[in-house]
């Protein structure tokens, strides 16, 4: 996700941090500092109370983390590539390969509201610990506040809506019982269209009456309208898409640089002679190893560009989706990593042939489809 930056790993997982992420840490502060807390526990000073109001923040965007790390480790184990996950204003998005069966889809979409509810329940019975056992009733009711949003965050992402769990969960039940990916992808991303309809009027309508949390909603709302959208342009794609080989879709000979190349010299070199996001790299025998983003490598403090290596920074091959020029396309792009956003690697006999874009896959689309809706969403 653009503007984040990278915040170590939690459960051998890279962690980013989005900048509107402190947005939702004082969003959630002020709520409960500035209403909640004063409401169930009065009597007690501003600034006790804008303490307890950040502790239950943290507590709950915690609580998001583990959520969203349920996915990860979920998916890893079941052998999917797992890029990162982030923070950002509206909660936690994590960024993973396509499963290869409606099984695995399931167990994966299902880990992160399962972990909501029962840190939520732990957490509730915490609280009410706290409050009957301790008579500690300002840490019980941060803890009973944290509690029931958790129980309301697992519910919520129950909903039968793409992009929420309960949309993948619905798609991973009609792609078992019917057997069509792409179709049960369809009808997920409809109901998501629905649902993130009816939380824009619901937030319009709070919004209409004063309360503070309308926005949200509709915040939420129009995020959910458009990520379904993209689910509906990407099932649309990917149904047109059937029978294609990628030989029939590639850039043949795509421009590439060599991985032991400064980043200094490879973005003037190579880098300068497109405006593509990535460009694939190989190594001394000329074989590929890898892509180096035109991103990643921007970041590389300028003082150090004409030391570090093109290769220290790039996506290791191991973490690309490679393929050769007979593979099935739609094939290919269920097993794709997140990395094919930026492109796949066509390998024949140890040596890059060609590549595949988003653009490449969109334009195939358009001559098997009167209008796939946009480009697809690799990944």
């Amino acid at each position: 996700m653009g503007g984040s930056l990278p915040l170590g790993k939690i459960f051998g997982v890279p962690l980013r941090i989005h900048w509107s992420a402190p947005v939702l840490i004082v969003f959630l502060g002020m709520g409960l500092a500035g209403g909640t807390l004063p409401a169930w526990v009065p009597g007690r000073s501003s600034g006790v109370y804008d303490a307890a109001g950040l502790a239950g923040a943290v507590l709950l965007t915690a609580s998001l983390l583990l959520h969203e790390s349920a996915h990860a480790v979920t998916a890893r184990r079941a052998g999917i590539q797992v890029e990162d996950i982030t923070v950002w204003g509206l909660g936690g998005v994590t960024r993973l390969g396509r499963a290869a069966t409606p099984r695995v889809q399931l167990a994966v979409s299902a880990a992160g509201p399962l972990t909501s509810l029962v840190l939520g329940g732990i957490v509730l019975a915490a609280g009410y610990g706290a409050g009957h056992a301790l008579h500690w009733a300002l840490t019980s009711a941060v803890l009973v506040w944290a509690g029931w949003a958790n129980l309301l965050l697992g519910a919520f992402n129950l909903l039968p809506a793409t992009p929420l769990d309960g949309g993948r969960i619905l798609q991973a039940a009609l792609w078992w019982r019917g057997g069509d990916r792409s179709r049960a992808q369809l009808i997920a991303g409809r109901c998501g269209q629905a649902a993130g309809f009816l939380l824009v009027v619901a937030g319009w309508f709070e919004v209409v009456h004063g309360t503070g949390a309308g926005l949200w909603l509709m915040l939420v709302g129009g995020f959910v309208i458009i990520s379904a959208g993209a689910e509906i342009r990407q099932a649309v794609i990917v149904a047109a898409l059937e029978g294609v080989r990628v030989a029939d879709v590639m850039t043949a000979e795509p421009l590439a640089g060599p991985d032991w190349h400064t980043v200094e010299q490879f973005l003037t070199e190579v880098m300068a002679r497109t405006d593509r996001r990535a460009v694939p790299v190989f190594d001394f025998e000329g074989r590929p190893s890898g892509l180096a983003e035109r991103l990643r490598l921007s970041m590389v403090p300028a003082a150090q560009r004409g030391e570090v290596r093109v290769r220290d920074v790039a996506v290791p091959l191991g973490q690309c989706t490679v393929a050769t020029p007979g593979d099935d396309l739609v094939g290919v792009l269920e097993r794709a990593t997140p990395s094919a956003r930026l492109a796949i690697l066509v390998v024949d006999g140890g040596r890059l042939v060609g590549t595949v874009t988003g653009d490449d896959i969109a334009r195939a689309a358009r001559r098997r489809a009167p209008d796939p809706g946009g480009p697809l969403r690799l990944g």
